[in-house]
């Protein structure tokens, strides 16, 4: 059976997207020293999970194209700004955090970001102030696991919608709320959680336009 060009070019889009996540399961498999076949393992679960989201597989491989191309041109122009930056990325709108020394490296990271193929929208929340130490750090990390851990057996949100970072005490959350009452668990949840200062959340309901936009 011949294939028409449009089917072909849908085949090559699919291939794509195959390469782009086994590449990156593959690329932390390695550094975390697993086998090829718990590799090849672990790429089935990247794409079940990607299925599972609420965005879908196609976004959730936009998603980590942008990704890989916003890492990829931080570390290129300064290793500190990639090592101190956070970036989440949901449905193409990139939320940026974390601490830089220069006010010089805050804006080329949003200028960098901005760069990355796909990106629609860039959220800066990068603060000026490289005052934090290996105690703030390991609290925010810890601040972090308490809120996903929480969310995970929290029947009433899809846990798998969103994301998590934690800078200085301040919770930034970015996903894809089913519902203002889940949104509002979510947040709840992380007001809740010992030495937060503040919760700030760029999570966007299911069906709000932004999302087809």
């Amino acid at each position: 059976m011949s294939l028409t060009g449009s089917d072909r070019a849908g085949a090559g889009r699919a291939r794509r997207s195959l390469a782009v996540l086994a590449a990156v399961t593959f690329a932390g498999m390695a550094v975390a020293g697993c086998s090829v076949w718990g590799a090849a393992a672990g790429a089935g679960a990247v794409g079940v999970t990607a299925a599972q989201t609420e965005k879908g597989f196609r976004r959730s491989v936009a998603d980590t194209e942008i990704r890989l191309a916003i890492n990829d041109l931080w570390f290129k122009a300064d290793e500190e700004m990639f090592r101190k930056v956070n970036l989440q990325v949901q449905e193409q709108r990139v939320l940026l955090s974390g601490n830089v020394a220069q006010p010089e490296q805050r804006v080329e990271a949003v200028r960098l970001a901005w760069q990355a193929p796909g990106v629609r929208e860039v959220i800066n929340e990068i603060e000026v102030s490289d005052t934090s130490g290996l105690s703030d750090a390991a609290r925010d990390s810890w601040i972090s696991t308490q809120l996903r851990t929480t969310l995970l057996f929290d029947r009433d949100v899809s846990a798998i919608n969103y994301s998590i970072e934690t800078v200085n005490q301040a919770i930034f959350i970015m996903g894809v709320a089913q519902s203002e009452a889940e949104l509002d668990r979510v947040v709840g949840h992380a007001k809740d959680i010992a030495y937060v200062r503040r919760v700030v959340s760029y999570a966007l309901l299911k069906d709000d336009p932004a999302r087809s936009s």
